[in-house]
């Protein structure tokens, strides 16, 4: 079996990170890496992201230019710049008499509802068509993409769907830029497509939440930790028609990554088994992977809060985040380069 590289005489461990989009749910992911940073003993090589993840991606690179209280602090900022903006533009806004009846919960919201109702009737092209995103005005106040370019310690791969392909795009760290990230967050009901280089793409959950394959064959570092937002499992069948819509949509923004576990699950069965020749067997790694879901979590919260942008609310996911970080450690910490903290196949397959 291949040797795995993580570990380090310093007893800090290598580790490359895949985070998972999912709207405000993002911030659970924040309080992840928040906790990872405080920990101590994590270097992040590399970290592969989509839409939210994406975001959390860059402006968790672009802080730890600086060392690692600084990107805990950059992302920080960056989440409440999140919220800051969405009291100013969000087109969902809730009285605190709204708030205390409804929770974290805008299934029953009057606004939310209206505005459902309009972008499945009406296109972004015709409900925005000056194409204005707030997110680009908070990504480009809160990161230096110059910046990044030029001394980035982390390496970033960022998925967007290609509009005319299909195809996942990945954009790497000398490829990023606002309009980059912006792709790789693009719902097509609520945004235009964003064009880059001639091409037009759209989140890039639809091909990969997030892709895995980048950090196989551009980090030396062989364990990943998969940063889960989406729910794979939920209890019992969805009845209500939006239950059904979202649980769609959760199925559909998992089945790449879940595609992705399988192939290396193979890999890992051939390597383990001693199915490769002798003359082959280093040029497969053995590739460890780390689970940490937010399954329970976040189970207490409806899919509509994914847009809710209240303060006190993202902060609520930071602290769970970091509470299952905390778990996670405890359990697993010495699994780091040694093999694998999940059963792939019982877990996803």
């Amino acid at each position: 079996m291949a040797k795995a590289k993580s570990s380090s005489s310093s007893g800090v461990k290598k580790i490359n990170l895949a985070l998972q989009g999912g709207g405000a749910h993002g911030a659970f992911a924040w309080g992840v890496i928040d906790k990872l940073l405080e920990d101590g003993r994590i270097e992040i090589e590399g970290v592969s992201g989509t839409s939210a993840g994406s975001m959390n991606a860059v402006v968790y690179a672009y802080g730890a230019i600086r060392g690692p209280e600084a990107a805990r602090e950059a992302l920080h900022d960056f989440w409440k710049a999140i919220s800051d903006a969405g009291e100013r533009y969000s087109p969902i806004k809730r009285s605190p008499l709204e708030k205390m009846m409804q929770g974290h919960n805008l299934d029953n919201n009057m606004a939310s509802n209206f505005f459902k109702m309009v972008t499945q009737s009406f296109s972004p092209y015709q409900l925005n068509p000056s194409n204005f995103n707030p997110l680009k005005e908070v990504l480009e106040a809160c990161v230096d993409f110059e910046e990044l370019d030029k001394n980035s310690v982390t390496k970033l791969f960022l998925s967007a769907t290609n509009v005319r392909t299909g195809k996942a795009r990945i954009f790497e760290t000398s490829e990023i830029t606002s309009n980059a990230v912006l792709a790789s967050a693009c719902l097509p009901y609520l945004f235009q497509a964003v064009e880059i280089g001639g091409e037009y793409y759209w989140d890039g959950g639809f091909m990969g939440n997030p892709v895995l394959y980048p950090l196989f064959y551009n980090c030396e570092t062989t364990d990943t930790m998969i940063v889960h937002i989406n729910p794979i499992e939920r209890a019992g069948p969805p009845t209500s028609s939006q239950d059904i819509h979202n649980r769609i949509n959760e199925i559909t923004f998992n089945c790449a990554l879940i595609k992705e576990l399988r192939a290396i699950h193979f890999v890992q069965k051939l390597i383990e088994e001693g199915w490769i020749k002798d003359e082959h067997k280093g040029k497969l790694k053995n590739i460890l992977i780390h689970s940490l879901r937010a399954d329970q979590a976040l189970s207490d919260l409806s899919v509509s809060s994914k847009f809710l942008n209240d303060w006190d609310f993202l902060v609520m996911l930071r602290d769970r985040g970091r509470s299952v970080a905390t778990d996670w450690l405890k359990e697993n910490f010495d699994h780091i380069g040694v093999r694998s903290s999940v059963d792939l196949e019982k877990e996803f397959l």
